[in-house]
C-alpha cells in the first residue's frame, strides 16, 4: 500500500509540475483534473494516515515500551524515536497533505486565469 502511494503521489506530483498556458480550455481541463486530484490527495492523506497510526501502534509501541523499560527514556525521547522508525510513513504524509494544498492553490490560480480571461475578452468587446 505505501509503495502504491507513493507511485501515484510520484504521478501527481509530475502533473503539478507542468506549467500551464494562458489558454482558456487547458485551464478548464487543469481546473476539472485538479478537481479530482483534490479529492484523491485527500483520500490518499488518510490512507497514509492510517499507515502510520498502524505502525506507530504495533511493532514500533512494542520496541518503544522495551527500550523505554530498560534505558528510562523520556517521553520527547520515545516519540523521536517513534519517528525515526516511521520514516517512510511520516514523510508520505508530509508530501500528500503539501501535494493536496498544492492542487487547491493550483486550482484557485485556474479560476483566477479564467476570469481575466473572461475580462479581457469583455473589454475588447466593448472597445469594439
Amino acid at each position: 500500500m505505501l509503495s502504491e502511494l507513493n507511485k501515484e503521489a510520484s504521478d501527481i506530483q509530475s502533473f503539478l509540475e507542468i506549467e500551464c498556458s494562458d489558454q482558456p480550455q487547458e485551464v478548464k481541463e487543469r481546473l476539472s483534473t485538479l478537481g479530482v486530484y483534490i479529492a484523491r490527495t485527500g483520500k490518499m492523506l488518510s490512507e497514509a494516515k492510517r499507515l502510520l497510526r498502524e505502525k506507530k501502534s504495533s511493532q514500533i509501541a512494542d520496541t518503544v515500551i522495551k527500550i523505554a523499560r530498560e534505558n528510562f527514556l523520556s517521553a520527547k525521547a520515545q516519540n523521536a524515536l517513534i519517528d525515526s522508525l516511521a520514516v517512510e510513513e511520516n514523510m508520505l504524509v508530509d508530501w500528500l497533505d503539501r501535494l493536496n494544498s498544492a492542487c487547491v492553490h493550483q486550482a484557485d490560480i485556474c479560476r483566477s486565469l479564467l476570469s481575466y480571461t473572461k475580462q479581457e475578452i469583455a473589454a475588447a468587446l466593448y472597445n469594439n
